[in-house]
């Protein structure tokens, strides 16, 4: 997770139970798919009970790997074949050619349950000797043989709201957590997957303090709820988000929402849907392009290596050599593609500079980009930087109001930054990251340097003589 479910190539099953010293087995997911289906029903069933019985086997089955069920909890497999706690899986058996036929062709389907995208933890059992709140397997081959379709059974015993999801993508099933630690100015899908999750793990949680926006971006209120979870859950409380507090998370997270039960609370398509773009390279256009070349601007000030670069959001030639020339500096790959690895390395190459900048305030200097998108929430001196800046600017356009130096950003520090995007024709979303710090800097900068008389500069009126 965060993205939407996938047929893993391969899946690693322990013989044994959870915290049994038993081996590790790994194989393609196909071939563990018509195990189960070899050493859980037999082949002479009516074929729409095997189907059904399959269905709800992958569906368990991804389930477990999509949430992590194990891994979460630093086990290093996906599932085990202890029907305790999950399937039946007889390590080299032989399989029936009938279910190895089906397995080919539905493998790659599992049940959801209508309005989430989690596979269904499609509870089942033999229905004889033991009964359970999901799938009978000797009911449903009752059911078969008057008729039932293989989703008319799931239907059965799993209610009218379920799809049956077909045809989807096989693809590797990697861990979950950020390649990078996630703190103070991180921004990105990871971080909006870490924002919904804790926000929901507060509702069960209320000591946890809720994330005002759920933008992926690593703020102040993001870094004081990762701070009360390590605290509540015994963990380092340094509110940076490791591998450590990441599967906590995800496993606190899984647990209050019930992802590994049948009455699953679901997870929305809205909350696996990225909202940010991968890759900068050659081509690339936008806001992204823009901080990246601002960043790389300041950072040409104090590597000779990097050359300096125009701030035009325009990914071209000259960009790229800036990159190649920062990735040589930073010791990665110099292929002039910005990844996830090449812009931490710049990021943090530039934030570390600007750390240690004294921020105050002088009157007619600008400092630059702190380094940390400030939104509303935020709350530190950058803010009260920011609000210093506003307020020089709203003396001289009365469409951006003046705000309250308060070092914190509430609805009119939101309002005059709105109002400063605008003029400056950027998009008025109160999100003050590299590029609109820039133009409110650079606005001030004028209105105040404009003000300013220099030495036998005439003043701009008449003076009267005696």
């Amino acid at each position: 997770m965060p993205n939407l479910p996938t047929i893993p190539e391969y899946i690693t099953v322990h013989l044994g139970e959870p915290d049994s010293s038993a081996p590790n087995v790994t194989l393609p997911f196909i071939e563990y798919v018509s195990n189960v289906a070899s050493s859980e029903i037999y082949p002479l069933w009516n074929e729409s009970a095997i189907r059904a019985n399959m269905y709800a086997q992958i569906s368990f089955a991804l389930n477990r790997i999509y949430t992590e069920f194990y891994r979460s909890r630093g086990y290093d497999f996906d599932i085990t074949n202890s029907t305790v706690f999950d399937q039946s899986f007889v390590n080299g058996r032989n399989i029936f050619e009938n279910i190895e036929q089906i397995a080919a062709e539905i493998f790659n389907s599992y049940i959801r349950r209508r309005g989430s995208v989690e596979p269904l933890f499609a509870a089942y059992c033999d229905g004889i000797e033991v009964q359970c709140n999901g799938l009978s397997q000797w009911g449903s081959t009752t059911l078969a043989e008057q008729g039932y379709t293989p989703y008319e059974i799931l239907k059965y015993y799993y209610g009218d709201d379920i799809d049956i999801i077909t045809g989807v993508s096989v693809d590797g099933a990697d861990p979950s957590a950020p390649a990078v630690l996630l703190s103070i100015g991180s921004s990105g899908d990871d971080v909006r997957t870490l924002q919904l999750r804790l926000n929901r793990i507060s509702d069960n949680y209320p000591s946890i303090p809720k994330i005002a926006a759920i933008d992926g971006i690593f703020a102040e209120d993001t870094q004081a709820a990762v701070l009360r979870f390590q605290e509540v859950f015994g963990l380092t409380p340094d509110g940076i988000v490791g591998s450590g507090t990441w599967y906590t998370i995800l496993r606190i997270y899984n647990a209050v929402k019930r992802l590994n039960e049948l009455d699953s609370e679901g997870i929305r398509l809205e909350d696996v849907t990225k909202q940010y773009p991968g890759a900068l390279s050659l081509g690339s256009e936008g806001l992204g392009v823009s901080n990246l070349q601002y960043f790389l601007a300041y950072l040409a000030q104090f590597y000779s290596a990097i050359p300096s670069v125009s701030i035009d959001g325009n990914f071209g030639n000259q960009t790229r050599e800036a990159v190649i020339a920062a990735q040589k500096v930073f010791g990665l790959t110099p292929d002039g593609v910005v990844g996830e690895l090449t812009w931490n390395a710049i990021y943090n190459a530039y934030r570390g500079i600007v750390a240690e900048i004294p921020l105050k305030y002088i009157e007619g200097n600008v400092l630059p980009y702190p380094g940390i998108l400030l939104r509303v929430g935020s709350d530190n001196d950058s803010v009260l930087l920011l609000q210093q800046y506003l307020n020089v600017i709203a003396a001289v356009y009365p469409e951006v109001n003046s705000v309250e130096l308060t070092g914190y950003f509430g609805t009119q520090t939101d309002s005059a930054v709105k109002a400063v995007q605008t003029l400056s024709g950027l998009q008025a979303n109160g999100l003050v990251g590299a590029i609109t710090w820039s133009a409110i800097t650079s606005l001030y900068s004028d209105i105040v340097n404009g003000s300013r008389i220099n030495s036998g500069q005439f003043p701009g009126f008449e003076i009267g003589g005696a």
